[in-house]
């Protein structure tokens, strides 16, 4: 039984990349606004954390999805 050679694809260490870029970014600017979160009532403060640490999940499936296919929308 022949096997294909598999090629190597520059896309998977670029969303590597593109993904650690993302996390560094986000982490930023949830960080800039800690002072003003931190004023909040500490339930308040739970919630906001909460949604910002899923929120930065979402661009991920598209950035996913490429690193797979190479393409942005599902065909």
């Amino acid at each position: 039984m022949a096997r294909r050679a598999v090629k190597a694809s520059w896309r998977k260490p670029a969303g590597m990349f593109a993904i650690l870029a993302l996390i560094l970014v986000w982490v930023i600017l949830v960080a800039s606004f800690s002072r003003q979160i931190g004023t909040l009532p500490i339930l308040v403060q739970c919630l906001v954390y909460l949604v910002l640490g899923i929120v930065w999940i979402l661009p991920l499936k598209p950035l996913l999805h490429w690193m797979e296919t190479g393409r942005w929308r599902a065909a």
